[in-house]
């Protein structure tokens, strides 16, 4: 995905789902041969086996635009405010990130809204077509970016997974209007169990758990305490090797 990010003319995209796959290739069809326009569709699937949802009411524009609100968390109940986060996932790790908010709402009480990020790729061209916009165009309404958009009507800070760099999710932190926490795959490529090498690079179901909660005490929302609380009940070994330099 960050090979494709060099390529002016290719369109990529890491879906999650059936429905994603079949309005991307949908638009790849029309804009490559209906248009004739001078671009390549680029899209990574994976062979993991998991359950596809049926697609959200208005979700085909956000696919093609990189990011759209897969689920909205819902209100605590009885008018209670809860900490909120916004965690994002592209690909087959968008399923652990489905999974953290679960924990997060079961275990700490804090409510998550899930993001499809299809193409941060594609987030990140729209954000630097903004930029350039507005920079030349100084005296008129600034134009905003698809992720800030996205976020405009959001709380909390916003944690993003991938099973890629973090680079991949980096590209965007311009466009992120507050606190933004990535989780990456950096490091030497191993041979294991999925489950286990999500564990090795800490970017599976319960480091997304801690990433969130310690973004949330870093702007005291939460006390530092219950960082430490998720990271013995879902026995992480905080001094084991930085999977970066390991």
């Amino acid at each position: 995905q960050l090979f494709a990010q060099f390529i002016p003319n290719c369109v990529s995209y890491d879906p999650t789902f059936h429905y994603e796959v079949a309005v991307i290739v949908h638009e790849g069809m029309r804009r490559m041969f209906q248009e004739q326009e001078n671009v390549f569709f680029y899209l990574t699937a994976m062979n993991e086996n998991y359950s596809h949802p049926a697609m959200p009411q208005g979700a085909e524009e956000g696919i093609l635009k990189g990011l759209y609100r897969l689920r909205e968390a819902a209100k605590p109940k009885g008018g209670k405010k809860a900490p909120r986060v916004q965690l994002m996932g592209s690909g087959t790790i968008l399923n652990e990130v489905i999974a953290a908010a679960e924990l997060l709402k079961d275990d700490f009480d804090v409510v998550a809204d899930v993001w499809s990020a299809t193409s941060f790729n594609e987030l990140t061209r729209d954000g630097q077509d903004v930029e350039r916009w507005n920079r030349l165009h100084p005296e008129a309404e600034p134009r905003v970016s698809h992720v800030e958009r996205c976020l405009a009507d959001t709380e909390g800070p916003v944690i993003a997974a991938s099973d890629y760099m973090k680079a991949f999710a980096e590209q965007i932190r311009p466009y992120v209007p507050r606190a933004y926490k990535v989780l990456g795959t950096d490091g030497f490529g191993r041979s294991d169990s999925r489950e286990a090498l999500r564990r090795h690079f800490e970017v599976d179901r319960h480091h997304v758990v801690v990433a969130a909660l310690k973004a949330l005490a870093d702007e005291g929302t939460v006390p530092v305490s219950r960082v430490t609380k998720a990271i013995r009940q879902y026995e992480i070994d905080a001094d084991k090797p930085n999977p970066v330099r390991a």
